[in-house]
């Protein structure tokens, strides 16, 4: 892969405690990653952009996305988090949603690579259910993902560059790059 702006980089994940665990801050790195790219190619004048009148705004997402990150890390997973009031970035620019993002994440990669499997593994409160703090990461990353997709298609809907994410896309591409879009490709081994 191939990424135009890397804001947490592979040396700068810290080593989980157990090396079982070592994907889940890989991945968390990298949905972080994928999150600021897509975040970045937005103008400030596009944070009012909504594609339907009961479609959540751009700067809403953004807004969203930060607020229920610090809700999933604080109440479920029981983080030390910044408060509720300090989440949002003072100016309201893609920019700045962006680097509060990466900002807000760093501590989290750190705190979450101490944590053992006891705790990993833990059943804890999950809005009106319980579940393991593992499957609770899994589903904020799940969460983020739907959300960076979402504003994918209102990148494309504006007419803006949508950033490699997983591959090259049609605004992206690179030497070697090899997409699956025939069922040749998919008939690899």
């Amino acid at each position: 892969m191939q990424y135009q702006d890397v804001a947490i980089k592979d040396k700068d994940v810290p080593l989980a405690s157990s090396r079982v665990f070592q994907h889940l801050l890989k991945t968390y790195a990298s949905e972080v990653n994928k999150l600021n790219s897509v975040w970045h190619e937005f103008a400030e004048d596009d944070l009012s952009f909504k594609p339907h009148p009961r479609s959540t705004t751009t700067g809403e997402i953004m807004q969203h996305e930060l607020l229920s990150q610090r809700r999933f890390f604080a109440e479920f997973l029981g983080l030390p988090e910044v408060p509720a009031n300090e989440v949002l970035p003072e100016n309201r620019t893609p920019q700045a949603f962006a680097a509060r993002m990466v900002e807000l994440s760093r501590p989290r990669l750190n705190f979450m690579a101490k944590q053992d499997e006891d705790w990993w593994l833990a059943v804890v409160p999950f809005f009106d259910v319980e579940r393991e703090r593992i499957w609770i990461l899994w589903r904020r990353i799940l969460h983020t993902a739907h959300h960076r997709a979402q504003l994918g298609v209102y990148l494309r809907m504006l007419n803006k560059k949508v950033p490699s994410i997983y591959g090259p896309t049609a605004d992206v591409r690179w030497e070697g790059s090899d997409p699956t879009s025939s069922v040749a490709a998919a008939s690899r081994k």
